[in-house]
């Protein structure tokens, strides 16, 4: 029997126009009166989850920033910010680098030093938490950072994912869309924080599902004895879990969600 169920969202549970399906709140409610526990599972910030999932948010479980903030009902569970001292060391790397700007994800808060375009109006669409300051340096000892998110003006895959991670080797660089890549605590990912979840409410990998479309979503799968990945997703994700489910165009998650509930026996 299913206890918890875990997916991302853009490219897995959102829709071609990056919008959650209205669908997914009554089923929210059913999982939670079904006694599954429901975990949004996000590169995103805290209080862009919290926005999305208002009408159930006392309801849900809310994986943040790639697995470094885990929140429920407003507490933080589980927390896995950026050692300050690597935290500088990244700051000056990304700085020193032609055409990346670094924002640092924070608990309540992104922060961002830069206003160039097309950064500045990409931060504040991605983020509805962000504030520009002077410079980040006086946060590096004042907030836990649990994610920089670096914008590439050359292409994340062309420019910043050859040379960051080479120069940073005590932390995780991971691509995260077309111009971004993420960098984080080395151990940090959405699979150590779905462990920590399984452990806090007493749950097995074999009571576990989860979904997601992309390699930050790889331990997060691995942790789950049922992952599914869209059919969307990305190819080499798709060789390893051969479980699929149909794109998030056309709602897979979600038919995949009412079979588990039915599963279970919950047929309403």
């Amino acid at each position: 029997m299913i206890k918890l169920i875990a997916t991302d969202l853009d490219g897995t549970l959102l829709d071609g126009e990056r919008k959650l399906p209205a669908e997914i709140f009554p089923l929210i409610e059913r999982l939670y009166s079904a006694g599954i526990l429901f975990a949004p599972a996000s590169g995103r910030q805290y209080a862009s989850l919290q926005e999305l999932f208002r009408p159930v948010e006392d309801k849900v479980v809310f994986v943040c920033e790639n697995g470094a903030l885990v929140k429920y009902r407003g507490e933080t569970l589980f927390s896995r910010p950026i050692p300050p001292e690597h935290l500088k060391t990244a700051l000056h790397t990304v700085r020193n680098i032609e055409r990346l700007y670094p924002m640092f994800c924070c608990g309540d808060c992104a922060y961002i030093e830069n206003a160039e375009q097309p950064f500045y109006d990409y931060a504040n669409f991605s983020y509805p938490a962000c504030k520009k300051v002077d410079s980040l340096d006086a946060l590096t000892q004042k907030k836990d950072v649990y994610k920089i998110a670096v914008y590439d003006g050359l292409g994340a895959a062309e420019n910043c994912m050859k040379l960051l991670p080479s120069r940073l080797p005590e932390l995780r660089v991971m691509i995260s869309g077309k111009d971004w890549c993420d960098v984080s605590e080395r151990n940090s990912n959405k699979g150590e924080a779905i462990k920590f979840l399984q452990k806090t409410f007493s749950v097995t990998r074999e009571e576990c599902a989860a979904f997601g479309d992309h390699m930050n979503d790889y331990e997060m799968l691995l942790t789950c004895a049922r992952a599914f990945v869209p059919e969307n997703g990305f190819g080499a994700l798709k060789e390893k879990f051969k479980s699929t489910v149909p794109a998030n165009t056309e709602g897979g998650v979600l038919k995949k969600i009412k079979e588990i509930l039915n599963e279970n026996g919950d047929i309403s």
